[in-house]
């Protein structure tokens, strides 16, 4: 009998093809598929779905600590690691992309502003299911070891029943032991801000640069929002897609006259 192939699986990040986080992740994925690597050279944290078009991109084989099928360092953003490992560096188009696990959350507004999720946004723009994974651990030598069985059932899932096309998940992780995690949560976007404020320094020469820091602001009480079932101890899983567009507001608009 003709054994069943194996799920290609292509795993990204946005803190680096060094981090934890991603090794993690790849530990994770080993038993479900046939893994490939592609990841950024250094850290992208923040970059979004940014893409390089003004300078080169660079790839080349790296060393990995997990024993996976290729590991690619990419001197490019998360997104562009997705657009490299699909038109050029995977052997065949995969049957899913795992982004993360992240050092930190990208739940509610953070989703905007991760690579992390980009990524994953990146590989649902392409019609191939994706998953980005995050942990509330900012921290460089944070604990993954829960983040393991967690990843490997969402995954599990996603490769069973498959997601609509368009649609990406994000899944955060609360910083808790495995046996103190709740359970799965599938969630809103919680709303909320960041309300930021920049510092004014000066540098050894006497110029000013200026350094940003924020605190995140929790504008919602719903039980199944993402940050809420997180602080209650579950993991949030929020499907995500890339249409921006507000249709309530849409049907107000064309009430409006259009009279130039």
């Amino acid at each position: 009998m003709k054994s069943k192939k194996k799920p290609l699986i292509l795993i990204t990040n946005d803190d680096g093809i060094f981090a934890s986080g991603i090794q993690h992740l790849a530990k994770a994925m080993i038993s479900l598929g046939d893994v490939y690597v592609v990841a950024p050279d250094q850290p992208q944290s923040g970059m979004g779905h940014a893409v390089t078009i003004r300078q080169i991109i660079r790839a080349h084989r790296s060393s990995f600590s997990v024993k996976v099928k290729e590991a690619y360092c990419c001197s490019g953003t998360p997104v562009d690691c997705v657009k490299l490992a699909l038109n050029i560096l995977l052997p065949a188009r995969p049957d899913i992309i795992v982004s993360g696990i992240n050092h930190g959350s990208n739940a509610s507004v953070n989703v905007i502003y991760s690579g992390t999720m980009s990524a994953a946004v990146e590989g649902a723009l392409e019609k191939i299911p994706s998953v980005g994974f995050s942990l509330l651990d900012f921290s460089p030598d944070a604990n993954f070891n829960a983040c393991v069985p967690v990843a490997q059932r969402v995954v599990k899932n996603v490769l069973k029943h498959g997601l609509p096309e368009g649609v990406c998940l994000n899944v955060n992780i609360p910083k808790l032991p495995l046996k103190k995690i709740k359970g799965i949560r599938y969630c809103k976007q919680a709303k909320g801000h960041w309300a930021e404020g920049f510092e004014k320094r000066t540098d050894p020469h006497g110029g000013n640069y200026y350094w940003m820091s924020g605190q995140y602001v929790l504008e919602d009480n719903r039980e199944d929002a993402d940050e809420n079932a997180l602080a209650a101890g579950y993991v949030s899983v929020v499907p995500v897609h890339a249409d921006l567009t507000d249709y309530n507001t849409l049907k107000k608009l064309n009430a409006w006259s259009s009279e130039i």
